[in-house]
């Protein structure tokens, strides 16, 4: 993807508020400022008024593009030095493999708002793939969550195929699974973890969005609810998010089951 912004583009979404920075804590630093190797802070684009149409709803929301600012900052030296160089082609170096992570404003968020932590699934959420419950769980997520009256928000996690272990090994844990391995036995059979993902910029962008304030986490992993109380957030309250049950994946979710996830056998096995 291009991460690039023409600088007077850049200047120009700054001046209209359009273009931020946040720190760790969420709250807004100097965009403009030198961010220093090490420093976590992101620069967050938005908002972008996005009609969405899914099988459960139909709305629209607020989108908000987040990247790292040290990531984000390396692309923007890169484009400096190939536009000294001259010539357009050259901008195909641009091309990058940042995560781009996005929050998306769904309502009027108030008090004790919904919130869905979502990591990416390029099979479930774009293809509709039923080996997972991914894309079922993203459009019930903007569903109940357009439905409350609290509102809320849903934070997409750009970096996370296959529990962060990208889609080139995801495809191989799939022939594991197919020779008769589950998805967390075929990734320990690739070297993997059981779950790579982390959820620092998801906290980051909570922090910023709620701040202290409590608020409910549409998820079936508990774990998911740990590591953001290990980044500050202590107000999470977990709601269970069963969705997208298929004959497909029974065998995926039973090993979820297994991993400590907060499923029944009547949730999926009616």
């Amino acid at each position: 993807m291009f991460t690039y912004l023409n600088p007077d583009v850049r200047k120009r979404l700054v001046a209209q508020g359009k273009l931020v920075r946040i720190d760790a804590e969420g709250e807004l630093v100097d965009v403009n400022a030198q961010v220093t190797p090490g420093e976590l802070a992101i620069n967050l684009l938005g908002p972008i008024p996005l009609p969405i149409t899914l099988p459960s709803v139909r709305t629209t929301v607020s989108w908000y593009a987040a990247v790292r600012s040290t990531e984000l900052s390396q692309v923007e030296s890169l484009a400096s030095d190939l536009r000294a160089r001259g010539g357009q082609h050259l901008f195909s170096h641009l091309v990058s493999p940042l995560a781009v992570n996005s929050m998306l404003v769904i309502g009027e968020p108030t008090e004790n708002p919904l919130v869905r932590v979502h990591s990416n699934c390029l099979t479930g959420d774009v293809f509709g793939s039923e080996r997972c419950d991914c894309g079922p769980q993203l459009d019930s997520a903007i569903a109940r969550i357009s439905a409350d009256p609290a509102g809320g928000y849903l934070v997409y996690m750009a970096g996370h195929e296959g529990r962060g272990i990208g889609l080139w090994a995801k495809a191989a844990t799939y022939l594991l699974q197919d020779a008769g391995e589950d998805t967390y036995q075929a990734n320990r059979s690739l070297g993997l973890p059981d779950d790579s993902r982390d959820f620092t910029d998801a906290a980051v962008l909570i922090k910023h969005f709620i701040g202290d304030e409590p608020f409910r986490l549409l998820t079936n992993n508990p774990k998911k609810v740990t590591d953001l109380k290990g980044f500050g957030l202590e107000g999470i309250s977990q709601e269970k998010h069963v969705t997208g049950v298929t004959e497909w994946n029974k065998r995926y979710l039973h090993a979820k089951q297994g991993w400590g996830h907060s499923l029944d056998d009547a949730d999926i096995d009616p």
